[in-house]
C-alpha cells in the first residue's frame, strides 16, 4: 500500500486525496512539530519515537488494519505536541511536581488539540493528542471520559506513553525494569488502562519485543550517558566517529570515537557547545524513515 492510498484511507471522505509528495510533506511537518517540542526536555530524548514504536506493535497485536496502524503510530509520535505551551520551569523540573505544577502539565492535551486545528491532517491524530490521558475509571483528563467513551487510538497511546514514562530515567529517579512497569499495567487493567489492550501489551512484553525499544532513540541506537546528567545524549544514524555531539541538558561537548565493539562511544572534550550547537535541529532522517515505515511498510 503506497502513501497516496494510505492518505486516501485516512483522510475524511470530504477531503480530496493528496498527491504522494504533498501527503508525505504534510506527515513530515506534523512529526517535525512534535520533535521540536520534545527537544525542549533532554530527559525525554527518544520518547516520541519509542511511543510510536510501541503503538505500532500494540495496534498490530490488536489485529487492526494497515491504515489504522499507520494512524495510531502517527498519534504516538505527536501525542505530546501541547507540551510546547508548558513553561520550562515545570517541564524540566529536576524533581517531582507540586499539585500546582501538575495542574499546569495537565493542560498540555488541550493546548496540543488547539494547535492542531490549522494542520491539514489534524483529524488523524486529534484524539491521540487530546485524549491520551483519559482512563477507563473516569479519573483521567481533560474530559474525564470513561470506559466505552475513549477512542481506541487514545487508549493505545495512553498505555504506550505510560510504559515509556515508567521505564525511562528522569533526574530524580532511574527508569523501572520492564517487568515492574508491566506489573503496574497489569494491576491497573480496567482502571488506568484499557483491560483488553493492556493485556495485549503485557503479552508483547512477555514475548520480548518491547525490550529492543526501551532506552533507545532509533532502531539499534541507545541513548548515551552524559557524565554529569545521565542519559541525555541522542545520537543520529548519520553520526560517525570524529563527530561532536552535545548533552541537551548541560551542553557538554563529546567527541565520538569507535569503541572496541565497533559502537560509537563518547569522549568528553571538556568544552561546551555553542548556542548554534545546542539549538534544536529535527532529525530529518529519522522522521523520514518513520514516515516511510508508517505509511509504506506496515
Amino acid at each position: 500500500m503506497n502513501l497516496t492510498q494510505i492518505i486516501r484511507n485516512l483522510l475524511p471522505t470530504r477531503v480530496e486525496p493528496t498527491p504522494s509528495r504533498q501527503g508525505e510533506a504534510m506527515l513530515s511537518s506534523l512529526l517535525v512539530m512534535a520533535w521540536v517540542v520534545e527537544a525542549r526536555d533532554p530527559y525525554t530524548g527518544g520518547h516520541l519515537w519509542r511511543v510510536a514504536q510501541f503503538c505500532q506493535l500494540l495496534a498490530q497485536k490488536a489485529g487492526l488494519d494497515d491504515a489504522e496502524v499507520a494512524r495510531i503510530t502517527l498519534g504516538g509520535f505527536v501525542h505530546d505536541l501541547g507540551k510546547v505551551g508548558i513553561p520550562d520551569a515545570v517541564l524540566r523540573k529536576a524533581g517531582p511536581l507540586s499539585d500546582d505544577e501538575y495542574a499546569v502539565i495537565k493542560t498540555h492535551p488541550e493546548i496540543g488539540y488547539r494547535m492542531l486545528h490549522a494542520h491539514p491532517l489534524a483529524s488523524l491524530v486529534a484524539d491521540a493528542v487530546r485524549l491520551h490521558h483519559e482512563t477507563p475509571d473516569g479519573r483521567g483528563y481533560p474530559l474525564g471520559l470513561k470506559h466505552g467513551e475513549i477512542p481506541r487510538l487514545a487508549s493505545i497511546v495512553g498505555i504506550c506513553d505510560a510504559f515509556d514514562a515508567m521505564t525511562s530515567t528522569r533526574p530524580y529517579r532511574a527508569g523501572m525494569p520492564q517487568e515492574k512497569a508491566l506489573g503496574i499495567i497489569r494491576e491497573n487493567l480496567g482502571t488506568q488502562f484499557d483491560a483488553v489492550l493492556g493485556e495485549l501489551f503485557i503479552q508483547l512484553g512477555d514475548a520480548g519485543v518491547l525490550t529492543p525499544i526501551i532506552g533507545h532513540t532509533d532502531h539499534g541506537i541507545p541513548l548515551r550517558h552524559c557524565g554529569m546528567c545521565g542519559p541525555t545524549v541522542v545520537l543520529r544514524r548519520a553520526h560517525r566517529a570524529g563527530d561532536h555531539v552535545f548533552c541537551g541538558n548541560c551542553g557538554a561537548d563529546y567527541l565520538l570515537h569507535q569503541g572496541p565493539t565497533n559502537t560509537l562511544e563518547l569522549q568528553a572534550t571538556g568544552g561546551n557547545g555553542s548556542a548554534n550547537d545546542l539549538s534544536p535541529k529535527a532529525d530529518v532522517e529519522l522522521i523520514d524513515a518513520l514516515v516511510q515505515r508508517t505509511v509504506l511498510h506496515v
